[in-house]
Formats: structure tokens, sequence, C-alpha cells
């Protein structure tokens, strides 16, 4: 998870996602630095816009509130809507996650 966090750390202080940059903040916390995590972070995050890949996941889900009164069709709607964002959530989720073993 740190090598996603230097990564992060890195971007936000607009400096470019390098080996050598990743490597310098893994070590700066006192971890020791995995050549092959840190090349398939550099290689995974190549020419991917991380601003734009934050929005995505940052973006709330809109719920809209139904009436007392709404009828059995709109909820199931709701609920599958719902599941949807959530599956997909999960999806990325597990594909950031496959990078680090």
């Amino acid at each position: 998870m740190e090598y996603m966090y230097s990564a992060l750390l890195l971007h936000s202080a607009g400096k470019q996602v390098t080996e050598e940059n990743v490597k310098k903040v893994v070590e700066a916390v006192g971890e020791q630095v995995n050549e092959a995590k840190v090349k398939a972070l550099v290689a995974a995050l190549e020419g991917v816009n991380i601003d734009e890949e934050l929005k995505k996941a940052s973006t709330p889900v809109a719920v809209a509130s139904a009436p007392v009164a709404a009828s059995g069709e709109a909820k199931k709607e709701e609920a599958k809507t719902e599941e949807d964002t959530a599956q997909k959530a999960a999806e990325a989720a597990a594909g950031l996650s496959s990078l680090f073993g």
C-alpha cells in the first residue's frame, strides 16, 4: 500500500511518479524498497490521468429520495443502481490492489 500512497503523495506535490521518486518516498518512511513493486506501479500508472481517476473514485453515489408512496418498481431500480455502483467500485479497488500482491 505504501507504493500507491507514495504515487498519490508525489502526484499531489506536483512531482513526477517515477521509479526513483517512488523509491525515495518509500525509503523516507523507513520501508525497504521492493524493486518489482516499484516497476509495476510506475508501469501501471504510465499514461493514466491520476486526477481523472481520483474524480471517478470519489464521485458520490446520487441517490434520489423517493416519495413515501413510491412503487415497488422504483425501489427495485434504485437498489439495482446502488448494487451496480458498488460492484464497479469493488472491481476498481480489486484492480488496484492486484498491483501489490
